[in-house]
């Protein structure tokens, strides 16, 4: 009898221990799915991090519009002649040779000398005159009032509206520029003399040339000649 119990607990023993190794890989199978899922999860959130985190916002220091290579081919190179080419003539020379030089306000420099000028002509005033006269010109403006002053004659000048001045030619003589000047003018002339006081509407229109050496630092420009224009 006591061998037969014996032989009872060995079989339950046995029985047993399949069933317990079942269990121990099921165990592991669950946490190699488990382990594989997270794997799964993590990958998945780190894609998303990175789509995210890892795309470019706004524009880039590296980034260029797309219309400069374009602007970049399209327009042409500049290059500007030296200031003794022969393809250069004219104003061309004087602004090559003078970058600040500017058409519109030399214009607008030479009527307002040559309003001082009539003025300071008619006024025989000549220290205004001095500095902006050529020797040439400032002897044929003196003769003319010596004589007026001789005959025991004044005279004074007034403008009736803004003279009118055109460009008519320009050149350059090594490093002096000479630009040619026609002016249109309406002034009223009031002259006293021994006969008694005058006063005369007058029209004229001259050609003045203005001489200025382009290396010069002085801006001004002198009056090197007068001659008569057609009106």
């Amino acid at each position: 009898m006591r061998v037969i119990r014996v032989q009872r607990r060995d079989l339950t023993a046995a029985r047993s221990r399949p069933i317990l190794a079942v269990d121990v890989n099921r165990i592991i199978a669950l946490q190699v799915l488990e382990l594989l899922i997270f794997a799964v999860l993590a990958a998945v959130v780190l894609y998303q991090l990175y789509a995210v985190l890892g795309r470019k916002v706004g524009r880039q220091p590296e980034d260029k519009p797309d219309a400069a290579p374009r602007a970049a081919v399209d327009s042409p190179p500049t290059t500007r002649l030296p200031a003794d080419s022969p393809q250069l003539t004219g104003l061309a020379t004087v602004k090559a040779k003078d970058p600040t030089f500017d058409v519109d306000t030399f214009l607008q420099g030479a009527r307002g000398a040559f309003e001082i000028i009539v003025r300071a002509f008619a006024a025989a005033d000549r220290e205004t005159l001095r500095p902006l006269l050529s020797t040439e010109v400032s002897a044929a403006f003196e003769t003319v009032m010596a004589k007026r002053e001789s005959e025991g004659r004044t005279e004074a000048v007034e403008f009736l509206q803004p003279p009118r001045a055109d460009l008519e030619d320009s050149s350059v003589a090594g490093e002096v520029a000479r630009l040619k000047v026609r002016f249109l003018a309406e002034f009223r002339s009031r002259s006293k003399g021994p006969e008694g006081e005058a006063v005369d509407d007058r029209r004229t229109a001259e050609v003045w040339t203005f001489e200025r050496p382009l290396i010069s630092r002085d801006p001004n420009w002198t009056l090197i000649r007068v001659e008569a224009a057609q009106a």
